[in-house]
């Protein structure tokens, strides 16, 4: 007698075939356009940038920020495109289903520099609020008309206060982190 739902390896064939046909589609959707060379310019221009001037006295503490972010910015995204709340027609790597162009460059980068600069509460959140502003309202809904990011079951709106929320929750863990290496 049959299940009634799919067996693992009726997955696990859909899967390999389902990646096939992402490979094709990358290597001849998104591979040299240019929504590829921009993804590929704003993963790399903004870790050039950001080494040239980050506080080399602070790398520590800064690159712990970052990574933690990272690892938060991933898992959300992760989440996000599996929810089927939105998408990316076009990829820098066919094998990361995320926007790791954004997530891994330009959005870490920002949120580092912003850590960098702003150590006060009050400050980092004020700071935070205009960035999510700006990456909410300007480069989500541009990335959006160079059909970059596809909002399947999202708004713009709902990205705001995550935008500062996750920045706040790694600044706090990362404050924790430090007192109790102090200890």
């Amino acid at each position: 007698m049959k299940a009634a739902y799919p067996s693992y390896d009726e997955i696990r064939s859909i899967e390999y075939k389902l990646a096939e046909m992402k490979n094709e589609y990358w290597l001849h959707h998104d591979v040299f356009t240019f929504q590829w060379w921009l993804l590929l310019t704003i993963f790399i221009l903004p870790w050039i940038l950001w080494w040239r001037y980050v506080d080399k006295n602070r790398l520590k503490d800064i690159v712990l920020f970052g990574s933690l972010l990272m690892l938060l910015v991933g898992l959300l995204d992760d989440i996000g495109v599996n929810a089927q709340l939105w998408s990316y027609p076009y990829q820098l790597v066919q094998a990361i289903p995320r926007l790791a162009a954004i997530d891994y460059g330009i959005l870490i980068v920002a949120h580092m520099t912003v850590y960098q600069f702003y150590t006060k509460w009050k400050s980092f959140i004020i700071v935070n609020l205009v960035m999510a502003a700006i990456f909410t309202f300007i480069f989500e809904p541009l990335t959006v008309w160079l059909n970059i990011y596809k909002l399947d079951n999202w708004k713009y709106i709902y990205s705001l206060p995550i935008y500062v929320a996750k920045a706040v929750f790694v600044k706090w863990l990362v404050q924790r982190i430090n007192t109790m290496n102090k200890v």
